[in-house]
């Protein structure tokens, strides 16, 4: 009975050294920081202290409980109910000390109680009117040794901690067991992150075009707070291109986090969903250093790379070989702009993205697109025709500035659509054999374009009539391996040319038989600057037929005289 009876006081006495210890530990002088202090001035206070006491940087004797406190401070006054409280009562429950009626800070000393109903609280402070100290406490729950105190801590946790073994264990903090645990452990995410499951994950993350900053937790692990803390600011400058949220790898989600290739250890992992690296998304875990300046830079690095950087003055639309409606952004930047690279992660199966870095807005490849004011974004369609989408953007965010744009594209789309429908209906009338013009000849027969199909009339009847049969040739495919000769597939682009305004540009060519012909074909390879002509008379058969003779190399091509150019 006398042993037992010691070691209660032993266990009493402890208690005592450690409430003396806690009239330290003010949350606001543990951050350094004045009852006044605005949020944001307290995250920057937390941040700075967890990067100098993280137990993954400082390994000196007391960081760990160091860290511990300012995670606990911050989760006091981080949350304004529980500040409110703090500053109120000197506790973040609510709970008042001696006298309800002020601050917490009496004296330099901070009031805590706690408890269930039925239990006691341990308080410490100034006594009554007298001004001596005074101080009580007691347990609740089971009278024995184990039981459960006020503080979240048991006499088993001291003792397994001051003796080794037990019932507690040891906290990795060298505190009291799982009170370091449950104090400073990882809390569930902040509002403001958004809590991602598998089912989510895999509806509106996977390959939706949008990158993701994902946080990786488990309730356990110490730091989460600070995670957190990092990430909001991380993602506050980049909403509208990045998205934010957490996954908490404990219970039912520990299969999904498995699933992913994601485990934790002993703290939290960041990833962000990239699409850096290909057409699919992909989680890349971020391994630097855990500041704001470090994660910025790897989620820059990692939003979607879709778009090609081109050379304005050399730039061909007809020499992308895609078929999706093209659109480009000029501007003075020399990287690809973070809108630009966000909108080509959402639209990359719906429009095919450039981007060119151009000095002034005074550039003559600038001016010959009909732009006057940067940055400015141009569209062509699927026939080839060129819209300017808008000029001289201005925006006041990046999450405005995605939401303006989508609508652009959105619209650009929709008028394509119906550019497209005009296109697969002749019928229609609608004219995507492209007469040759000086604003259009280097999109049509530019370098780009391996053969180009020129035919030449000179009356309006022939023009009908070889506008028929090129659209019919045009709709066909043609390769060497249709022929027996292997190889890949030539692109072949077609054009109308009138003979009888563009005389000058057919002198390149040879001039035998130019004059007298009403109807000629001329197929010609821009990149080597040489070109072959057909007089016979066309018709579908004799056009495929040159097509095919040019494929399998029999027809001989002769230099040009010089160079041909439409003005």
């Amino acid at each position: 009975m006398k042993a037992r009876f010691g070691l209660l006081i032993m266990a009493a006495g402890l208690l005592l050294m450690v409430f003396c210890e806690s009239k330290k530990l003010d949350p606001y002088k543990v951050l350094g920081v004045d009852r006044s202090t605005s949020q944001r001035e307290i995250q920057k206070a937390f941040h700075k202290l967890s990067l100098q006491y993280h137990p993954d940087k400082n390994k000196n004797k007391g960081a760990q409980e160091k860290f511990a406190e300012i995670n606990n401070a911050y989760d006091i006054l981080s949350d304004e109910q529980k500040r409110k409280n703090y500053d109120l009562f000197g506790d973040e429950k609510g709970n008042p000390g001696f006298d309800a009626s002020t601050s917490g800070d009496h004296d330099g000393y901070t009031y805590f109680t706690g408890g269930e109903p039925g239990e006691s609280g341990f308080n410490f402070g100034p006594g009554g009117q007298g001004g001596s100290k005074s101080f009580s406490f007691s347990f609740g729950g089971d009278p024995g040794y184990g039981g459960q105190s006020s503080f979240g801590f048991g006499l088993n946790d001291i003792f397994s901690n001051l003796f080794g073994g037990g019932k507690g264990g040891g906290s990795q903090f060298g505190g009291f067991g799982s009170s370091s645990r449950s104090q400073y452990g990882g809390r569930n995410s902040d509002k403001s992150i958004l809590s991602v499951n598998s089912k989510f994950y895999k509806k509106e993350i996977n390959d939706r075009g949008m990158s993701w900053l994902l946080l990786f937790y488990s309730p356990d692990l110490q730091g989460t707070q600070y995670y957190e803390s990092i990430i909001e600011e991380v993602a506050a400058p980049l909403v509208g291109a990045l998205k934010v949220g957490s996954v908490n790898c404990e219970s039912e989600e520990a299969s999904f986090c498995k699933e992913l290739g994601v485990h934790l250890r002993r703290a939290p992992k960041v990833y962000v969903y990239s699409y850096s690296k290909g057409e699919s998304g992909s989680l890349v875990e971020y391994s630097g250093d855990l500041d704001v300046k470090g994660l910025k830079s790897f989620c820059r690095d990692n939003l979607p790379k879709f778009s090609k950087g081109v050379n304005l003055s050399q730039f061909k639309v007809a020499a992308e070989a895609v078929t999706l409606p093209k659109v480009m952004l000029l501007s003075t930047k020399k990287s690809t702009p973070v809108i630009w690279r966000a909108l080509s992660g959402l639209y990359h199966k719906r429009f095919a993205f450039y981007n060119a870095e151009v000095v002034h807005d005074s550039d003559p490849s600038v001016r010959a697109l009909g732009v006057n004011s940067l940055p400015a974004i141009i569209g062509w369609l699927s026939n080839g025709e060129k819209v300017i989408l808008k000029s001289g953007i201005s925006v006041k965010d990046l999450k405005s500035a995605v939401q303006d744009l989508s609508g652009l594209l959105e619209n650009f789309e929709k008028k394509n659509k119906v550019a497209s429908t005009k296109t697969n209906h002749p019928e229609s009338g609608d004219n995507h054999i492209p007469l040759l013009t000086g604003s259009n000849f280097h999109d049509v027969c530019g370098d780009g374009s391996p053969v180009c199909l020129i035919v030449a009339f000179r009356s309006s009847k022939s023009r009908d009539n070889l506008q028929t049969i090129l659209k019919s040739v045009s709709q066909k495919s043609f390769s060497r391996k249709q022929t027996g000769v292997s190889g890949p597939r030539t692109s072949i682009s077609y054009s109308l040319l009138d003979a009888t305004k563009h005389q000058s540009f057919l002198n390149a060519f040879e001039k035998s038989g130019f004059k007298s012909s009403q109807k000629f074909l001329v197929a010609y390879k821009p990149k080597r600057g040489t070109f072959a002509t057909f007089q016979g008379d066309i018709t579908e058969e004799a056009v495929e037929n040159f097509i095919i003779s040019i494929l399998n190399a029999d027809v001989q091509f002769t230099k040009t005289k010089q160079k041909p150019t439409l003005k």
